[in-house]
């Protein structure tokens, strides 16, 4: 559980990062984000959940 704990806090750490660093290009992501194809947003959302999931099997063995 404290892993778990431990990679949502760094996720949360890593988007404040570049909150912090890129404001406005945040703000332009977001905003095009809205104007995508729900489908199109899905398939970016499950092709990064595809990575994620292949780097931590890949680090972890």
């Amino acid at each position: 559980m404290s892993e778990l704990v431990t990679a949502l806090a760094l996720a949360i750490a890593i988007e404040g990062i570049l909150y912090a660093l890129f404001p406005d290009g945040m703000k332009r992501m977001m905003a095009s984000i809205f104007e995508m194809p729900s489908g199109q947003l899905r398939l970016a959302g499950l092709t990064c959940a595809a990575l994620g999931v292949g780097v931590i099997w890949i680090v972890r063995g």
